[in-house]
């Protein structure tokens, strides 16, 4: 490649990753600005960032929202992975024409949304009194399609042969499963949790239904709480939006590099 491509391609690579950046970058912002500032387009970061975390607290209950969200994605997080690795392990290592059969079914019930569900979901969950618990949250989320279709493509990797031998060894499939696949697929296991917290932790519309209690506020839910009323303090609420955002983008950092690894290697 010549030094001039070189150069146009990192000039392309740097201004991609600005426009990138922005978002976050304006997010960050407006939340130490005034509301008034804001509206009139500043850019540049303020010194109302206190002010504007006074507010949200004093109008909004912060502290029980993070708690209620960190609460309920990790609790999610760890199920999700138990049961969907230790059903896309079966579908793969004891494979049948059956079970390629459900496997279908699960994937075709990807294309339906949740909202065509949403209603009978509730309905459900009303008739056996689990409204306003993290039962009703979580259940909905605990087996997914994509996670198990995900631990099925990487249990492929897995060598049979080493199943064989240890079955001979005298070691039960549950030693199988927690001893020898479980520590082999940490990459599959990090791109796993990474999809699955963050979508618990982004999760607004299956809460907002069936959370009605104040005391079951997760951060989605407060802010579109800030949203409310005639007027929107423009600096509050993006101050909200800021901190719902911390924990998902450390988790994303912490594990980047092994969920490229996990999902190029269940593709593969």
């Amino acid at each position: 490649m010549s030094k001039g491509k070189k150069i146009a391609q990192y000039v392309f690579l740097t201004v991609i990753s600005l426009i990138s950046i922005f978002p976050l970058y304006y997010m960050f912002s407006s939340a130490t600005n005034k509301s008034q500032d804001i509206v009139a387009g500043r850019m540049i970061p303020g010194t109302y960032l206190f002010q504007n975390f006074k507010n949200l607290v004093a109008n909004q209950d912060l502290g029980r929202a993070l708690w209620n969200s960190l609460r309920n994605s990790i609790v999610l997080t760890l199920i999700a992975l138990l049961v969907c690795s230790i059903a896309g392990y079966g579908f793969e290592i004891y494979h049948d024409k059956g079970k390629d059969a459900v496997m279908t079914l699960l994937l075709t019930a990807m294309m339906i949304p949740f909202a065509a569900v949403m209603i009978p979901l509730f309905r459900m969950f009303s008739q056996m009194k689990l409204v306003n618990t993290m039962a009703a949250f979580m259940l909905p989320s605990i087996s997914t399609p994509f996670l198990i279709m995900l631990f099925r493509q990487s249990a492929r990797s897995f060598p049979h042969d080493i199943i064989e031998a240890a079955r001979i060894d005298g070691l039960s499939e549950v030693g199988i499963f927690f001893r020898m696949f479980f520590p082999t697929m940490r990459s599959t296991y990090a791109a796993a949790m990474t999809i699955t917290f963050m979508n618990a932790w982004n999760n607004y519309l299956w809460p907002k239904v069936v959370l009605q209690d104040n005391k079951s506020i997760t951060m989605p839910m407060l802010v579109a709480n800030l949203l409310g009323g005639y007027t929107v303090d423009y600096g509050m609420l993006m101050l909200g939006v800021f901190i719902c955002t911390i924990p998902t983008a450390i988790v994303f950092f912490c594990l980047q590099k092994s969920f490229a690894e996990g999902i190029t290697g269940a593709v593969k």
